[in-house]
């Protein structure tokens, strides 16, 4: 049930929880890029001495870093496979938390991990390109000639 509460504008409930879920992929997206874009702009010095902790080498868990907090947020940001993006962050963040000593104090990797669980679990909500091609795709994948329904009766 949707009240109009007049000392808000008359605005839903809906309205709020998605600009709420927007600001914080817009939030959330552009400070994990920021690591990622820090990572780009220094990837010859950070190659050689970058944790391993996958031991496939230092150049590869940077690039698999920089895929994580560059790609990955840029998506988030867009509202694009939200859900999905968001576990190669997780998994950073969780290795950042646990196994490798970086610049990023372990409570502010934390809080990010935190972040993101509540995006994983919320989703992004309907200011996103999740939103949009979930319309496209209910609109477009009925099924032909009545599916399961025409074949009950």
């Amino acid at each position: 049930m949707k009240h109009n509460y007049s000392w808000y504008g008359g605005l839903d409930n809906d309205f709020f929880h998605n600009t709420g879920l927007f600001l914080l992929r817009m939030i959330l997206g552009f400070f994990m890029l920021s690591h990622g874009w820090h990572k780009i702009e220094n990837f010859q010095m950070l190659t050689a001495g970058f944790p391993d902790p996958l031991n496939i080498g230092s150049a590869s868990s940077l690039v698999l870093s920089i895929f994580a907090e560059f790609v990955c947020s840029v998506l988030v940001i867009l509202g694009l496979f939200t859900r999905i993006v968001a576990v190669p962050i997780m998994v950073g963040m969780v290795a950042t938390i646990f196994i490798i000593q970086s610049n990023l104090p372990r409570e502010l990797a934390f809080l990010y991990l935190l972040l993101y669980v509540v995006l994983t679990f919320m989703g992004a909500g309907k200011f996103s390109l999740d939103y949009i091609f979930d319309l496209f795709c209910d609109k477009y994948s009925r099924p032909v000639g009545g599916g399961l329904d025409a074949m009950e009766e």
